[in-house]
């Protein structure tokens, strides 16, 4: 399970973006493209062994599925296929290994606790 090694790999990224006094982190959101690779419920299996007992242990795991967006050259339009085969155009039915989109594994967002303000000081 090769998820676990992706799980670690985010965790380790993340932690070591936080500042030395890190506040409470809510989210990590990641963006998983269909040809990446990652299964996405193992990776959210996988990403809570690996932030337990780091700064990211009670932060939640939001994860957004990219899927495989081909650009045609014949009638020059991008293409957002319904799977990971059949590489061709919807609209002139070329094939098409021209991918755009649908391989990312890309750490985007860090949600972090908003500090609270009282009389005017944080």
């Amino acid at each position: 399970m090769h998820e676990l090694s992706v799980a670690h790999a985010i965790v380790t990224t993340v932690v070591e973006a936080l500042p030395a006094e890190p506040p409470r982190v809510n989210e990590v959101r990641v963006r998983i493209g269909a040809l990446s690779g990652v299964v996405p419920d193992a990776l959210q299996f996988a990403y809570e062994v690996a932030a337990d007992s780091t700064p990211l242990a009670d932060a939640v795991l939001m994860i957004e599925r990219v899927p495989v967006t081909v650009h045609c050259s014949s009638c020059e339009r991008d293409t957002t296929l319904e799977g990971t085969t059949g590489f061709a155009c919807s609209q002139c039915g070329q094939p098409t290994a021209d991918i755009i989109a649908g391989k990312e594994l890309e750490v985007t967002q860090i949600v972090l606790d908003e500090p609270v303000v009282t009389g005017g000081r944080v």
